[in-house]
């Protein structure tokens, strides 16, 4: 019986030698989706399947709504056909619906070895569930290698050590109120690491990360990161890949430390056969979750200042603008204010007006963009003023507009000033404006009127004596009318 096994087994060998003369090794690669109607406790797939090619990467399957990823399954597959050998890996990720209804698969794009896939999408109608009358045949625990040399073999998996790990790191640990620091959770893989992994359920697992790890105490600026890509970093003379998750950057509100806790990450880990076979998975799908280290970061008060529960903490300089330097009193002009720098350019308030009647400024128009990059927020803040020269003369616009702050780097307070000077001719203004705000001659004898209490008597008895006449003249009226009408 022996014998017989081994020459089915030099049989095929013979044959595979024969057809791999005329192998065609052009890759071809094929996005299969499920079917349009399943029921509730059934899974809907979707399934890579690579050619003539090894299925070394892949990423990108997407995110459907009323459906939960439930992990990835793979198999690979040889035929042989009138001499021609053609090879096959799939990668299957399963999803599982969450509820009955029409559901739409948006399009999406997957990269397979290093190539886009498109695929169109579809609409799946989800139904009740059913009643399993008999196991679900899956064709990946099936090895028709295996009936044809007469024996199952039960393939035996084993653990892989990996080199990998999970960090949130901060680039500082102490600050000051207002000033900004940034976090940044990722996944690291060294390039020493020998372990298949894969991220599991991704977006529902970032969004718990996230909010288990957002404090309560700060003004967060999201770098929001919708797709995670591996870069290379060094650390400890040691190349890694970083996978960021989650990044943003935060201004503490007041002098409490603010506290990161430790979180966890679930990630797909594969199991590698003991003894890999062509015509068999080699892998099996396993699962480890990684934990980042807690962090704290310490918050120190603001120095001394009258100012200092409103001013902006951060790195920055002004640039301004004037629509002119040469001006006339009662003609009014534009200037714009603007703040650029490093630092949380949402909590800069407006700069500080001086009174003055030399010059009438009104409100701002405000502009503000801000540029999250390279683990920084950077930005700038414009104030637009209308401003009206009341008076001749040279002045300075810095004793009339400026902006305090604090520098984190140099802990000190510092002011930006305008530099610009102007030229104003014409006619004081001042003296028509408080003509033009007259109200009249009633009201310029209250400051020329004695304001000395006045006995109450004395004019209760000229009301009297008025009343008196009055009523007098009334009655003399009336009788030289009543006789003009009798004759």
């Amino acid at each position: 019986m022996e014998t017989k096994n081994d020459m089915k087994r030099l049989i095929i060998a013979i044959l595979l030698f024969i057809g791999i003369q005329n192998i065609s090794f052009a890759q071809e690669i094929n996005v299969k989706l499920g079917p349009n109607e399943i029921a509730l406790n059934q899974y809907w797939t979707i399934t890579v399947d690579v050619q003539n090619d090894r299925l070394r990467e892949y990423d990108g399957f997407p995110e459907i709504p009323g459906f939960e990823k439930s992990g990835i399954s793979s198999s690979s597959s040889m035929n042989i056909i009138n001499g021609q050998v053609t090879s096959t890996q799939s990668v299957i990720q399963n999803y599982v619906p969450t509820r009955e209804g029409v559901f739409t698969v948006s399009p999406f794009t997957l990269v397979i070895n290093g190539n886009e896939v498109r695929s169109q999408g579809k609409t799946v109608r989800v139904g009740p569930a059913r009643e399993q009358q008999r196991q679900q045949y899956d064709p990946f625990n099936y090895d028709p290698f295996e009936d044809f040399f007469g024996n199952k073999r039960n393939t035996e998996y084993l653990e892989v050590a990996d080199d990998a790990f999970l960090a949130l790191s901060i680039d500082k640990d102490e600050v000051y109120v207002g000033e900004g620091f940034t976090a940044t959770l990722a996944f690291y893989v060294s390039d020493q690491n020998r372990a298949r992994l894969s991220f599991y359920e991704t977006g529902k697992q970032v969004a718990e990360i996230i909010k288990q790890i957002r404090p309560k105490n700060c003004w967060e600026e999201n770098f929001n990161i919708d797709k995670i890509d591996g870069e290379r970093v060094t650390i400890n003379n040691k190349m890694h890949t970083r996978y960021k998750i989650f990044q943003a950057t935060f201004y503490p509100l007041n002098d409490e430390p603010v506290e990161f806790p430790s979180v966890d990450l679930k990630m797909i880990k594969y199991k590698e056969a003991k003894n890999p076979s062509f015509f068999s998975s080699n892998r099996q799908e396993d699962f480890k979750t990684y934990a980042s280290k807690a962090k704290t970061v310490k918050v120190n008060p603001l120095p001394p200042h009258p100012l200092r529960e409103g001013v902006a903490v951060g790195k920055y300089s002004l640039k301004e603008d004037i629509s002119g330097k040469e001006l006339k009193t009662g003609e009014s002009f534009n200037y714009d204010f603007t703040i650029l720098g490093e630092g949380n350019i949402s909590a800069i308030r407006n700069p500080s007006i001086k009174n003055s009647n030399n010059f009438d400024f009104y409100s701002p128009n405000t502009q503000q963009r801000i540029r999250r990059s390279n683990e920084r927020v950077r930005g700038s803040k414009s104030f637009s003023y209308y401003a009206i020269p009341n008076e001749p003369g040279e002045f300075n616009l810095g004793d009339y507009v400026n902006w305090i702050y604090f520098d984190p780097d140099l802990k000190v307070y510092d002011t930006l000033k305008s530099e610009i000077s102007v030229n104003v001719t014409g006619e004081s203004k001042r003296n028509e404006f408080i003509s033009s705000t007259d109200l009249g001659s009633f009201y310029d004898l209250i400051d020329i009127e004695d304001n000395t209490i006045q006995n109450g008597d004395r004019d209760f008895l000229l009301k009297l004596v008025t009343n008196i006449i009055l009523a007098v003249i009334l009655v003399l009226t009336l009788i030289i009318i009543f006789k003009k009408n009798n004759s």
